[in-house]
């Protein structure tokens, strides 16, 4: 055992070493914060145009079905005078609805045009490609313009540097460390960040097309027309994105909980359908009340839970600070 009387030797640091190290890993990563955010204002406004895509697209879906409730009613009301009107037209409506075209300048009289087939309904109707001719997402005041491109290049800046940030965070981290524990590190870092950005993408390109669509909803329940801001849409969008990477975390706090004794394998496994209801109250508070975004989320970590468990089944662990050095 005395050839390994010195085994943490190289771990041991004095407080003046930890300051040394933590102020190489704060210049580290203030570097790597400021190339990230010149590299952020360079791509900026096309960043802007990558972001507020969700909201358009929200935006374009909330007047065609604004449209085709107009145009029903006026129907409606059509019939009620007895008018002419195809068979057909809820299915031509349905139709045109799905291809992105609204009613526009809807129902001039048929007399001043001398229309009298049974099509006449349709022939008055101008149809227009919402997307041709989309409502714009507005900004208000001077120097909005000016403060949403910094943002944007903020955003995208911490976004490119995050994970170098990260990096040199857990390298601080490391250097306290123990050679073997250190090993855990480098695997969990890589894991942790592709965990992270797995749940802020499924949020940007799955559950957000389905949030807009609930909160768009009330528009048409109030009879509102929507006028987004385009510097409340940067501040909103960070919101769900983070939450979906933060709680996509769980199988390395699982990992986390069961190497420090606070739960065990078997916890894990007899108490799952708590794990679940747990889950699902997470899922109601980190996103909005519509049950699509909440299911996004939901079953996602239903299934990295079951891989945490896995993962604490699986991963090698080391009974003691020695590791196989002790039955040297």
């Amino acid at each position: 055992m005395a050839e390994h009387d010195d085994l943490f030797e190289k771990s041991k640091m004095t407080f003046g070493q930890h300051l040394e190290e933590l102020r190489g890993a704060l210049i580290k990563s203030l570097l790597a914060i400021a190339i990230g955010f010149g590299i952020g204002m360079y791509f900026a406004t096309d960043f802007v145009k990558f972001i507020k895509q969700p909201l358009q697209t929200a935006i374009d879906n909330y007047m065609l079905k604004d449209a085709e409730g107009r145009y029903k009613r006026e129907i409606e009301i059509r019939k009620d005078r007895g008018e002419t009107i195809p068979k057909n037209i809820d299915e031509i409506i349905a139709e045109r609805i799905e291809r992105g075209l609204a009613p526009r300048e809807v129902f001039m009289e048929p007399k001043q045009l001398n229309i009298e087939s049974d099509e006449e309904l349709l022939s008055i109707t101008v149809w227009e490609r919402v997307a041709d001719d989309p409502q714009q997402i507005i900004g208000t005041g001077v120097t909005q313009g000016f403060s949403v491109w910094m943002k944007a290049g903020m955003v995208l800046g911490l976004l490119i540097a995050s994970p170098f940030v990260i990096y040199f965070v857990w390298a601080f981290v490391a250097a306290g460390l123990y050679p073997h524990e250190r090993h855990y590190v480098y695997i969990f870092l890589p894991f942790s960040l592709v965990l992270f950005f797995a749940g802020a993408a499924l949020a940007f390109f799955g559950a957000l097309y389905y949030v807009l669509d609930f909160l768009f909803w009330f528009y048409h329940a109030l009879d509102i027309a929507p006028y987004p801001v385009i510097n409340d849409w940067m501040s909103f969008i960070l919101i769900l994105p983070l939450g979906f990477g933060i709680s996509f975390q769980l199988p390395l706090v699982m990992l986390f909980l069961e190497r420090i004794g606070v739960f065990s394998v078997d916890i894990y496994l007899k108490q799952w359908r708590m794990a679940v209801v747990v889950i699902l109250i997470i899922s109601v508070v980190l996103t909005p009340a519509d049950p699509q975004s909440m299911v996004l989320m939901a079953v996602p970590l239903v299934f990295l839970y079951f891989g945490g468990i896995m993962l604490c089944h699986y991963m090698p662990r080391r009974k003691t600070p020695f590791g196989s050095l002790v039955e040297s």
